[in-house]
């Protein structure tokens, strides 16, 4: 009796699990849709520039293009179509250009991730609550069969004594 306890107990637990996963996926799916449906084409565009921006090849290809605008720039077999010569006051204004208009499009995209990170951290700790609600649950139930079989087993333990004695006495 106590191996099919235990496995019901087991069979339980995960089933809890399940449904609490299946849960977490279909309120992280229906966040997902509404996420899709209440940005605007500006907050994707700024989405997009901000992963392209924040990737290696936005740096590999950044470092490609200012080591050519040095190299066309610098080189005396190049003097003819210079047109940023050294101390490159056209790049230090591109990478102004750049850094101005690109920081605030990626702190955009963050506040919006931040937001909606936010929606599912209180999520997440709804179900985790709710989750620790069913643990506890389970527990008050084990301790309750503990307790019935600590009583049964000292029912039978007397009745036991009882059976001796009367055999004893014949």
């Amino acid at each position: 009796m106590g191996l099919e306890t235990t496995k019901e107990l087991k069979d339980y637990g995960v089933r809890v699990n399940r449904l609490v996963d299946e849960f977490e996926n279909q309120i992280h799916a229906h966040l997902n849709e509404e996420y899709v449906k209440s940005t605007k084409w500006s907050d994707k565009l700024a989405d997009k520039i901000a992963e392209f921006g924040g990737s290696w090849k936005f740096i590999n290809i950044f470092f490609a293009v200012l080591v050519v605008w040095i190299v066309v720039n610098t080189m005396s077999f190049t003097k003819v179509i210079h047109f940023d010569e050294p101390p490159f006051i056209l790049l230090n204004l591109v990478l102004s250009f750049l850094a101005g208009f690109q920081a605030p499009i990626i702190m955009m995209s963050q506040n919006r991730q931040a937001a909606r990170d936010k929606q599912e951290t209180i999520i997440d700790f709804a179900i985790n609550y709710k989750a620790e609600q069913e643990i506890d649950d389970m527990q008050g139930h084990l301790h309750r069969i503990e307790a019935d079989f600590a009583e049964f087993r000292s029912e039978v333990k007397e009745e036991l004594a009882e059976i001796k004695e009367m055999l004893r006495g014949k």
